[in-house]
């Protein structure tokens, strides 16, 4: 049985960490820097930093806060946002990041994944998805949560596995930053779709969320924000209630 993973996420804006719900109304959160170091040592598995405005703004993510933040943590880092073409995407590795979490970029240009995957391998393409409920099902929203593009997020999930993701990061926008537990219909859709791992975002407000979507959907990897930035658990107590109630997990 493999370990389930707890990923500490930043979503970072003018370089600090910010948290809204439903992508809007953020609020500041922290240094990133300080936050990355401190999940670090409470037992977080991974940490993923976002630059959330650098596609809306259309610049570069800021590599020299990425850098920082690596050398101060011993676990992977996976790093998105202002991700345009396969330099970005070096430029992001070559800062420090593990692997890069490619959004708006691969909405727009498909063969991005592609060329990821091949130049740096899968294991370091991760196609983060963000999506909403619909009457059809759920469609996808390109930077950071404010465009529309039309996408079905199942059939999408599938394409960029086809074209090479490594790992596909869903983040339920009707779910985010709510903390009444993850979209286990949304998760389970895409897990019965494809075969790379999946990190579940979008919700996780108590560790009981975390052990129903675990046990509803078997999905890889569970995103915290909200709870760990606003001091309601520790990464630490949500590990040992998993641990308790028979989830294999590192502690």
């Amino acid at each position: 049985m493999l370990t389930k993973r707890i990923i500490a996420c930043f979503d970072v804006k003018n370089g600090r960490v910010v948290k809204g719900i439903s992508f809007k109304d953020l609020v500041d959160a922290g240094n990133p820097v300080e936050l990355a170091e401190k999940y670090c040592n409470e037992g977080a598995d991974e940490i993923v930093f976002l630059d959330i405005t650098a596609s809306t703004e259309n610049r570069s993510s800021v590599y020299d806060l990425i850098s920082t933040t690596a050398d101060k943590i011993n676990v992977p880092l996976t790093v998105g946002g202002g991700v345009r073409s396969a330099d970005d995407i070096y430029k992001m590795l070559r800062s420090g990041a593990d692997k890069v979490s490619i959004n708006t970029a691969a909405i727009k240009n498909k063969n991005l994944i592609q060329i990821s995957a091949s130049k740096f391998g899968s294991q370091c393409t991760v196609v983060a998805i963000d999506a909403k409920k619909n009457d059809f099902g759920w469609e996808v929203f390109s930077h950071g949560g404010n465009h529309p593009t039309g996408l079905d997020a199942i059939n999408w999930a599938e394409e960029a596995v086809r074209s090479g993701a490594g790992e596909l990061l869903i983040t339920s926008m009707d779910a985010d930053g709510k903390q009444s537990g993850y979209d286990n219909e949304l998760l389970s859709a895409i897990k019965k779709r494809v075969n790379v791992p999946i990190i579940a975002s979008g919700g996780g407000g108590k560790p009981e969320h975390l052990l129903d979507t675990i046990t509803k959907t078997d999905v890889d990897a569970l995103l915290l924000a909200s709870i760990l930035h606003f001091d309601t658990f520790t990464i630490i107590q949500i590990k040992n209630f998993l641990k308790q109630n028979g989830v294999n997990i590192r502690i």
